[in-house]
């Protein structure tokens, strides 16, 4: 399978090709492979930087207001893609909590990774009609969490402008179904296929 690739692609689709290598040399699955030293608990900033360079020179034509994305793995890359273009993240939290008061916008997401649904949130105070928002996160998978963020633009009444993702697991569909929907969506990576001896990424064009 083909995808558009940037040079930021190369660069990133190398280097997590690499660290899926180290996992394999040291007998650990692929599937452990996302909680290597980069990007999951331990972050590369250096090459987090990259990526929000990436991210704002990928959208840089697009007129974006906002970015926002869910806590709490997609706040660091929103975050560094914010500083870059110059303009505000917010993140919606899993629950709405004290620190989360007024009138509020929510969406059910269905999280993959843990089996279960959560309410994702954001205050109408900052997410508004007229805003052009980003839309951004770590892992792409089946797409559930970015659902849940349109849907919370819906409500707004703000324009999605697309959507950044560090890395897409294109093999589970969740942004060829947003593709398919009209939406715009950027991946830095792109596995094709995953078992616990081996990741194949996505050729590129």
């Amino acid at each position: 399978m083909e995808v558009a690739a940037s040079p930021a692609f190369f660069l990133f689709q190398g280097a997590c090709g690499a660290a899926a290598r180290q996992v394999l040399k040291g007998n650990r699955t692929c599937a452990q492979w996302k909680k290597r030293n980069f990007l999951n608990q331990q972050i590369d900033t250096g090459f987090l930087k990259e990526i929000g360079e990436e991210i704002a020179r990928l959208y840089k034509d697009c007129g974006v207001t906002k970015i926002l994305t869910i806590e709490s793995s997609g706040i660091a890359i929103a975050a560094v893609a914010g500083v870059a273009m110059g303009v505000p993240v917010l993140f919606a939290k899993k629950h709405q909590s004290s620190n989360v008061d007024g009138e509020v916008l929510a969406a059910k997401v269905h999280s993959f990774t843990h089996g279960n649904d959560y309410n994702a949130v954001v205050s109408k105070e900052y997410l508004k009609e007229g805003d052009k928002v980003l839309l951004v996160d770590d892992f792409l998978a089946s797409g559930n969490a970015l659902h849940g963020l349109i849907e919370l633009c819906g409500l707004a009444g703000a324009e999605v402008a697309g959507m950044a993702v560090a890395i897409e697991k294109r093999f589970q569909g969740g942004g060829d179904d947003l593709r398919k929907a009209g939406y715009r969506v950027e991946s830095l990576a792109c596995i094709e296929s995953m078992s616990d001896s081996d990741i194949k990424f996505c050729q590129l064009k």
